[in-house]
């Protein structure tokens, strides 16, 4: 067996049943949004091939994107036969706009670049139709829970975001830290522009500070006061307490004052 290179991340899913289960939640959701079956998985990070060996048994072809060029070229020799194509690869390099048909993405990704993943998989011209990821649990948590953050506005502006499975740690060789958990990501347009995402980016400049002081380059304080209490929203309030549709209402109201 190839050892582990710790630099990168990598913590190997050994709990078939759950492997299984990620790639049904990628099939069966990349199903409920077209009316043939997604035929085609971009895989990130397949390792020792675990995962793959799940999706390849539900998707016609797996496109396997792994960056450690030992696993890389190791990966091919356990699946004879099988429609995979292996590409070594930064999956943030990666050229999504090669592959022509629709397709999805799943993933067990390393911890240390899951936003970066997230966001390019999210900004891509051509989107998959369901992303299946299995991050860390703090930054699941984070990405569905209503106190926002920079990171749970983007996703959120982006795709219907739903919560899989919690993966306890000791279901990895070697075991990570922390505990694991599935999210599943629908890419849709966006419900706001970028635009109002600058906003978000200066109100979010000092999370923990109120948001009436990370906005006062753009307005003075009393200005904004006054655009807060026409919403309807406290002086004391965070960034974290705003939804996307109140940051479009700020937005609306900061620029026409």
């Amino acid at each position: 067996m190839v050892g582990t290179n710790k630099s990168l991340g990598q913590h190997w899913l050994k709990n078939r049943e759950i492997l299984d289960e990620i790639a049904d939640l990628a099939l069966n959701f990349s199903a409920d949004q077209n009316s043939e079956k997604t035929e085609v998985c971009v895989e990130i990070g397949p390792g020792l091939g675990t995962l793959t060996s799940s999706l390849l048994k539900r998707f016609g072809k797996v496109i396997a994107v792994e960056y450690d060029k030992r696993l890389a070229d190791n990966l091919p020799k356990s699946f004879p036969g099988k429609n995979l194509k292996v590409v070594n690869d930064d999956i943030l390099k990666y050229d999504f706009d090669s592959i022509k048909e629709p397709y999805v993405v799943a993933g067990n990704i390393p911890y240390y670049i899951t936003s970066p993943i997230i966001e390019k998989l999210l900004n891509l011209k051509n989107p998959p139709v369901i992303i299946v990821l299995l991050v860390q649990k703090e930054v699941a948590e984070r990405i569905l829970s209503e106190k926002e953050t920079l990171l749970s506005l983007f996703v959120k502006n982006r795709a219907l975001v739903s919560a899989g499975p919690v993966v306890d740690k000791t279901e990895f060789t070697p075991s990570p830290k922390v505990d694991s958990e599935v999210i599943i990501m629908k890419p849709k347009s966006p419900e706001i522009s970028e635009e109002v995402f600058d906003l978000i980016k200066t109100g979010f400049k000092a999370p923990r500070k109120k948001l009436i002081h990370n906005l006062s380059g753009l307005k003075s304080k009393q200005e904004l006061k006054t655009v807060f209490d026409s919403l309807g929203i406290s002086a004391d309030v965070r960034p974290g307490d705003l939804d996307l549709k109140v940051w479009q209402e700020l937005f609306s109201k900061i620029t026409a004052a």
